[in-house]
């Protein structure tokens, strides 16, 4: 498991990549405050993740799957790459997604 983050989008100190199925786990929960403002949307024509408090686009996350796990996650948060990334023409306000639904 890998994960790659814009350093745009990280506190000071925190590391850009993180390695290993451990480090992604706690690496992410540390940013945990930001999950309450996640939607499930397409990001670049597959299925992503948008992180848009009262509409304004913060991140973004595009996820690798192989051999139906998730093996990495990048987070888009450098503005001029936001900018960038095809949304699929979906508004990034809260109302316009659904709920993602527990899965295991």
């Amino acid at each position: 498991m890998v994960r790659r983050e814009d350093p745009a989008g990280l506190p000071p100190g925190v590391p850009v990549e993180l390695r290993g199925a451990r480090a992604v786990a706690e690496g992410t929960v540390a940013l945990h405050e930001r999950s309450r403002f996640a939607a499930v949307a397409p990001v670049d024509g597959d299925v992503g993740l948008v992180v848009a408090p009262r509409g304004r686009l913060l991140f973004a996350l595009t996820v690798t799957v192989k051999g139906g796990r998730i093996t990495a996650y990048d987070v888009v948060a450098e503005p001029a790459r936001l900018r960038r990334v095809e949304r699929g023409g979906c508004s990034t306000r809260r109302s316009r997604f659904s709920s993602p639904s527990p899965t295991r």
